[in-house]
């Protein structure tokens, strides 16, 4: 899923004041300067100081290691946070439920969402992708010289939070990002609990036969980490129960119509079993592009 790395220089950022004024790549556009869209109490927005990503970080610390299982560094432990060297150049986009409580009972805005954005204009002058550690996406973008990428990691969401409304909320910004820079094409990985990839067989068989990506856009795992996905025959999977079996987030992707690349990773450190998740953004579902991408103010 994601591994670990130096945690994130403080000497990066001025607690309070906009991450963009101290580095020329955060320059946001307008369109992506206030909230994104809201429903009810909650809104979506990227992150504008460095209180806001350190409470990201707090909260993928939560979801990944205090419930997910994965193994922190002594860092991580410390400082209860999830970071690495890759937080200083992202675009953190986060929902913030404004009813939100703290722990002493009061109303506090808190952050219960988060995604990490890495567009490849960023990548390329700083340390690359972060899915490159275990996919080789060089002839990926060899194929697609000009194409203007976007990886999407990091995503998480607070256990009470995990429905409807946070999702869409979400998948709103991303859209609105993706107009903002005029993306073609959203990458990243996703995700299986746990690092044994045979006990995900038939979902990863299934992604493999049914949601490949074709020629032009798949991705191969790092050989000295390539899984083979197709451990069933196509006849021996019960499409149904494999589906219904996959991650929600992985569900959701496939609704809008991503495809998935050659190989799983198995991730020990984060206790994950990881897919190549690619969706160029003209072969997208319009369905959902127009949904998500509709009026985004509204009541809960």
């Amino acid at each position: 899923m994601w591994g670990m790395a130096p945690a994130i220089s403080r000497k990066l950022f001025v607690r309070g004041l906009p991450l963009q004024a101290f580095r020329k790549h955060r320059a946001i556009p307008v369109a992506l300067s206030g909230a994104l869209a809201r429903i009810g109490s909650l809104e979506v927005r990227l992150a504008a100081t460095r209180k806001e990503v350190l409470k990201a970080q707090r909260l993928r610390f939560k979801v990944f290691f205090e419930e997910g299982g994965a193994t922190p560094d002594a860092k991580a432990a410390l400082t209860r946070r999830d970071a690495d060297k890759f937080d200083a150049f992202c675009d953190h986009l986060i929902v913030i439920d404004h009813e939100g409580k703290s722990r002493r009972g009061k109303v506090k805005p808190t952050v219960v969402g988060a995604y990490r954005l890495l567009r490849s204009d960023v990548a390329m002058k700083k340390h690359g992708f972060y899915s490159a550690s275990e996919y080789d996406l060089a002839p990926l973008l060899a194929r697609h010289p000009g194409k203007r990428f976007l990886e999407l990691g990091r995503s998480c969401v607070l256990q009470p939070y995990r429905g409807k409304k946070t999702i869409e909320l979400l998948w709103r910004g991303i859209l609105a990002y993706i107009r903002a820079y005029d993306i073609d094409a959203l990458i990243g990985c996703a995700s299986f609990e746990g690092a044994n990839p045979l006990a995900h067989a038939a979902s990863l068989s299934f992604l493999k036969h049914h949601a490949g990506a074709s020629d032009a856009w798949c991705v191969r795992a790092r050989r000295d980490l390539h899984v083979p996905m197709d451990m069933l025959d196509i006849s021996a999977i019960d499409a149904r129960r494999a589906l219904a079996a996959l991650p929600p987030l992985i569900k959701g992707y496939l609704r809008v119509g991503a495809k998935f690349g050659d190989g799983a990773v198995a991730d020990h450190k984060f206790n994950t079993t990881d897919v190549f998740v690619v969706m160029p953004v003209a072969e997208m579902d319009t369905r959902y592009l127009e949904f998500f991408g509709s009026s985004s103010d509204r009541a809960a």
